[in-house]
């Protein structure tokens, strides 16, 4: 077990873990039940009249495995995906119906949906090759997928636009999961799953990006491979998958759907799949560094390359971190004390701090300033980074971004709660100085008399 690997997950501390950070708040999941539940309802009885056939719906998709990460950023969406399943009796061709039709069905119902102002659907795409799309409020759709369904032989077929039926069974794929991972250990396999779509969010551009169901094939392949009795912690587990995974995709890129081998659920081509190993190689390099730290402060550091803002940090009044230091073993790596002089102003309102700030209202100018930037190593680079948390920051899908480097940084306060900036000190590549700047922000605010800032100078993305 690394030394952060409680910064990972930690069931005694759940909150300060990236685990936590990663996957939706406990609002969000049931905000998402309703809705899905609400449009399944709709869906069900409305297709039902449309096409004459029985209906049925199944959740699907990382929602469904228990794998689902929250967007990124303010400008992404959560995702889920809900089956709609025409009946009848015998092969697809034998129904009074084709693909197209069941697309056609299912596009002119989600857009009878948002035409009813009682939910909260805010659009619908068009038509997608293999779905439909729905939006709703909050960073949210909803994708429907057709497939009829003879429930005699428990069989499925997917509708296509090119009025094709596809070959494709989403409920074998889940007991397949079920299987694989055993009850014992998917608890971790989740969460696993979840590290590495986060990284692959976070790292990889989208059009490189591996999709979720290759993801989650390939840790779970991985993670049945492993002597699980050598490793420990979520952080040995992960460096242990990520290198098996790599090494499998350089020998072969090919990833066979495990309910259907004639599938490749890899579609990325051979150029993206080269470049995704090389990707997962740097992250066990980041895994290696992170496992061999002194400290848990250098380690969160060196996490925080592959995690961003999501990778939480201990506090300064961390236990262990304490006996660390005390020991010695954190004299090599923290060398040097950044004190950060900190003014929030709106209007003729200014608060002062020393190494935090608050409580102030919403609304505020924030300037952070390394007050002893003249006591800093030759060649020291200086890092900061927002972590936001608390329910508002949390529902906006907005827990923080890398602010970039230099002497002073600005940013507004934007959410109740309490929040930090992040200041890291490097020499040569080691961790030689961190604070965390607590923002405590209440929820009233003063009227500002200049014009806001543009989006990109908030406290926020």
């Amino acid at each position: 077990m690394g030394i952060a690997a409680g910064l990972f997950y930690n069931s005694d501390d759940a909150e300060n873990c990236l685990d936590w950070r990663v996957r939706p708040s406990d609002e969000q999941y049931d905000t998402q039940k309703e809705r899905w539940n609400d449009l399944a309802e709709h869906l069900r009885e409305d297709l039902g009249e449309r096409s004459g056939c029985r209906l049925s719906s199944w959740l699907q998709g990382s929602y469904k495995f228990g794998t689902q990460v929250r967007p990124a950023s303010v400008d992404e969406e959560f995702d889920i995906d809900l089956g709609l399943y025409f009946i009848w009796t015998g092969q697809p061709e034998d129904g009074d119906h084709d693909p197209i039709d069941l697309k056609s069905f299912v596009q002119d119902s989600l857009a009878d949906y948002v035409e009813d102002d009682t939910n909260d659907a805010s659009g619908v795409d068009e038509p997608r090759a293999k779905c439909s799309r729905v939006h709703f409020d909050g960073n949210f759709h909803i994708d429907v997928p057709a497939y009829h369904l003879d429930d005699g032989r428990d069989a499925r077929s997917l509708a296509t636009s090119e009025n094709k039926w596809e070959n494709s069974d989403p409920k074998a794929i889940y007991a397949w999961w079920k299987v694989i991972t055993g009850q014992a250990d998917r608890a971790r396999c989740r969460r696993l799953v979840r590290y590495l779509k986060m990284w692959a969010t976070l790292k990889i551009d989208a059009e490189a990006r591996p999709s979720s169901i290759l993801i989650t094939v390939l840790v779970a392949d991985a993670f049945d491979d492993l002597d699980r009795d050598q490793f420990s912690g979520d952080d040995e587990f992960l460096r242990e998958i990520v290198s098996t995974i790599a090494s499998r995709l350089r020998d072969d890129a090919e990833v066979p759907n495990p309910a259907n081998t004639k599938e490749n659920l890899n579609r990325l081509d051979n150029k993206k799949s080269t470049a995704l190993a090389e990707k997962l190689d740097e992250l066990v390099s980041i895994a290696d560094r992170g496992l061999a730290a002194a400290t848990k402060s250098a380690s969160a550091e060196i996490w925080s390359e592959a995690f961003d803002h999501f990778f939480p940090v201990p506090d300064a009044d961390d236990e262990e971190e304490a006996v660390l230091k005390k020991n010695g073993r954190a004299v090599a790596t923290i060398q040097f004390n950044p004190i950060v002089s900190v003014q929030a102003s709106t209007g003729r309102h200014v608060f002062p701090g020393i190494d935090r700030i608050g409580p102030i209202p919403k609304g505020c100018d924030i300037k952070f300033t390394l007050a002893n930037a003249h006591q800093l190593p030759a060649g020291a680079t200086v890092s900061w980074m927002v972590r936001n948390s608390g329910k508002e920051a949390e529902l906006k899908n907005d827990l923080g971004h890398r602010v970039g480097t230099g002497l002073t940084v600005s940013r507004d306060s934007e959410y109740r709660g309490t929040h930090h900036m992040d200041v890291a000190v490097h020499l040569n590549g080691l961790l030689i100085g961190r604070k965390r700047i607590p923002v405590e922000i209440t929820g009233m605010g003063f009227p500002k008399r200049n014009p806001a800032k543009p989006a990109w100078n908030k406290f926020r993305r």
